[in-house]
């Protein structure tokens, strides 16, 4: 839903050391996974061998310490993203502009690039490339207020040349790098008056293409949307990374959900019963139209459900099942989506498979054959609940899932009147290797927009921590190992995005309501910057002023 003018009561800023925690809970055993995540830039130290190392690094490495405010946004700053280098990072605003930032001791202002001229409202999403020499930078179109247009635009990061730029419908895809070169982007079809297809295209990041062999732009999956709602909040995760994991979290001991399309296992939310979910599923509709067209049945359905209905039943026999196994994936494809309201509660995970990676191939105009069928998800996670934020843990192995729930057993009767949300925040986990959700919420953040005005408050993932923004004029930070709260980060209004540099996880962004940008360091580091240097030795002062 579009982004709207947000006003809500803030709290007091406090940081809860949870050292405590740390010592009763695991003294003298290593931090799972620590060995995996020493060796990357500012991990934050080797494995805990005392309570107190887990004190200290509790206490000491936590980014809650505001060094410096970044005030060059005219208007709310909504999303902040850092290259892999960690030497830049981009930031996107209410007021047109996609700012380029020098991360250095003092952060500086690099370049600014103004977005009105090309028709758009405001920038909402940013992301570097793999080897940052390209910026793909997400913004809304200027149209009515139910308008959901919006485009791509690609950034040289060189010449700050504007290579290309890509129509984004709904605007909220955002959209994301496949490869170096290559970016994704989404259309959406109507069908019916609930009904709809969304398609989404891999795009060449330079449209000057002149080879007969690679197509600018390429359909990569088309799926069908039921019930009003449509797929958003593009992102790509590398499963090559799953192997060497930078953390292990403990699923704990109760059983965990498993989320598989296809199985037929009694832990797939269609529940045991005899035969294939979607034979059953694909008879009893054939049966139920075949009873309204003869006159035999007298439904007492709305409008919207006779056309959900229609729709499943014309998609069974249109509808193409995954390639392969996931064994053969190189890379998942994640997004939001739903199936019984327009509100986002459900998570489709698509593989994607080494010859889908390139635009390489026939010309656009040869595939138009496959426009008859839909591609099928290879997961779907249902978090029962309004989804307003995802990220990726470094690995890529584990998904954050920020979660508004819907009252408990709760049922959407109109697809156009969700639920109503909790103010309360969970922020889920799921294992990305096993399709399980790992039995550890954390909660901590509160967020007050109901469903119809909801927008995305993104999150970001290190080694040891977890940040998130908030509607309470904070941002949050947890601990991966204990699940703890560490710190809270204040601000003047709304918090939406936060992002950890990934060459210190003791550097923490923040972007805020209020055209802020504020950098947090950790205790540790700020004393070692601020450090006075050592005096030189008299002899040596001496010397020098004989010298001259």
């Amino acid at each position: 839903m579009p982004l709207g003018s947000r006003r809500q009561p803030g709290g007091l800023h406090h940081r809860d050391a949870a050292a405590g925690a740390a010592g009763r809970k695991r003294v003298g055993r290593p931090r799972p996974g620590a060995g995996a995540g020493a060796a990357q830039p500012g991990g934050g130290g080797r494995a805990a061998t005392s309570w107190y190392e887990e004190f200290r690094r509790l206490y000491d490495t936590v980014p809650c310490v505001e060094v410096q405010t970044l005030r060059e946004h005219a208007d709310q700053v909504l999303h902040l993203s850092f290259s892999h280098s960690g030497y830049q990072f981009a930031s996107c605003s209410k007021d047109c502009t996609v700012k380029i930032w020098n991360n250095d001791l003092t952060i500086s202002l690099l370049h600014s690039a103004d977005m009105r001229p090309y028709n758009w409202s405001y920038t909402q999403f940013s992301q570097f490339n793999q080897d940052d020499s390209l910026l793909l930078a997400s913004g809304v179109f200027l149209g009515p207020h139910n308008s959901s247009s919006g485009e791509i635009a690609v950034i040289s990061l060189d010449n700050f040349a504007l290579l290309s730029r890509v129509r984004n419908k709904p605007y909220d895809v955002f959209g994301c790098w496949l490869t170096e070169t290559s970016l994704i982007s989404g259309n959406l079809h109507r069908i019916g008056d609930i009904t709809s297809c969304s398609v989404l295209w891999l795009n060449n990041a330079f449209q000057d293409v002149e080879s007969e062999n690679v197509n600018v732009v390429k359909r990569l999956f088309k799926i069908q949307n039921l019930n009003a709602s449509t797929i958003r909040t593009v992102m790509v995760a590398d499963c090559s990374r799953f192997d060497s994991p930078d953390l292990l979290l403990d699923a704990g001991a109760s059983p965990s959900r498993v989320f598989d399309l296809g199985s037929d296992s009694e832990d797939e939310a269609g529940g045991p019963g005899p035969g294939p979910a979607p034979a059953r599923t694909k008879e009893g509709l054939r049966r139920f139209l075949d009873g309204l067209l003869d006159g035999r049945a007298q439904p007492q359905l709305s409008e919207h459900a006779l056309e959900t209905k229609v729709a499943e039943l014309l998609a069974q026999g249109r509808t193409k099942p995954p390639e392969q196994g996931m064994a053969d994936a190189h890379k998942l494809l994640i997004f939001t989506t739903g199936c019984l309201t327009y509100s986002p509660h459900q998570i489709g995970i698509k593989q994607i498979l080494p010859h889908q990676m390139t635009t390489a191939g026939p010309v656009l105009g040869e595939g138009r054959g496959s426009d008859a069928f839909f591609d099928a998800l290879d997961h779907v996670i249902d978090v029962h609940g309004h989804i307003i934020g995802m990220g990726l843990s470094p690995d890529n192995r584990y998904l954050y899932v920020n979660s508004r729930a819907w009252p408990s057993g709760s049922v959407v009767a109109d697809p156009m009147q969700p639920p109503p949300i909790a103010e309360e925040i969970d922020l889920l986990v799921f294992d990305l290797k096993t399709m399980r959700e790992v039995k550890r919420a954390l909660r901590a953040h509160r967020a007050y927009t109901p469903n119809d005005e909801c927008f995305f408050i993104f999150l970001d993932v290190s080694r040891d921590f977890v940040a998130s923004g908030a509607e309470d004029r904070h941002g949050y930070i947890w601990d991966r190992h204990y699940n703890i709260c560490l710190a809270k980060l204040r601000h003047q209004d709304v918090v939406n995005s936060v992002v950890f540099s990934p060459r210190e996880q003791e550097l923490l962004l923040t972007a805020s309501d209020d055209a802020t940008i504020k950098a947090w360091r950790s205790p540790r580091t700020v004393r070692i910057h601020q450090a006075p240097r050592p005096r030189p030795y008299p002899f040596i002062s001496w010397f020098g002023s004989q010298r001259r």
